[in-house]
């Protein structure tokens, strides 16, 4: 069969929607990807159309996505791209519709904090039925923190490295900068 695989880079447009059903949980959210190009004339860069589009994610994808985005965020989302159809009083209708298998932040407008699934890891606050969790003391390194001890680290799937090759999020100067000088 034939699936026409798709990455959309945009902005989420409105907020993720949760729920389940007898095929499994979803989240559905709606995003917006608009196209720059350089107008010659006047010398500066103009929007040139924005592709909306609907996204799903189904099961361990819906509740990541459900508890780590909102409205704004920027991201980009790879799936298989499907058109929807239905019909209304004015005839036949149709939009595009992503099948999501991965979303992730675009790091390209941020920074990110990721904390990998763990089996047996307690749900995190904001995914449905969980209750809120209280913030940490620790450091986020630290084991027993979301994070695994050295021993639980895995060569070719974790970094496992000297500690000093590691640059500190600190240390970074990530001063604004104007997008265009």
């Amino acid at each position: 069969m034939n699936h026409t695989t798709i990455t959309v880079v945009g902005n989420v447009a409105d907020d993720p929607r949760r729920k389940n059903t007898q095929n499994g949980t979803v989240t559905n959210f709606r995003m917006a990807s608009t196209g720059r190009r350089y107008d010659s004339g006047s010398g500066q860069f103009v929007d040139s159309g924005t592709f909306w589009v609907d996204v799903e994610c189904w099961n361990g994808l819906s509740g990541n996505v459900a508890g780590s985005i909102s409205k704004g965020d920027p991201v980009i989302v790879h799936g298989t791209m499907t058109t929807k159809t239905w019909e209304s009083d004015s005839g036949p209708r149709s939009k595009p519709q992503i099948k999501a298998l991965a979303v992730g932040p675009n790091l390209a407008k941020g920074m990110a904090v990721f904390k990998r699934d763990r089996p047996g890891r307690a749900p995190e606050a904001g995914v449905e039925g969980t209750a809120p969790v209280e913030p940490d003391s620790q450091p986020l390194a630290e084991p027993g923190n979301g994070h695994p001890a050295a021993d639980d680290l895995v060569a070719g799937r974790d970094y496992v490295g000297e500690e000093e090759t590691l640059t500190p999020v600190e240390d970074l100067d990530l001063s604004e900068e104007p997008a265009h000088a």
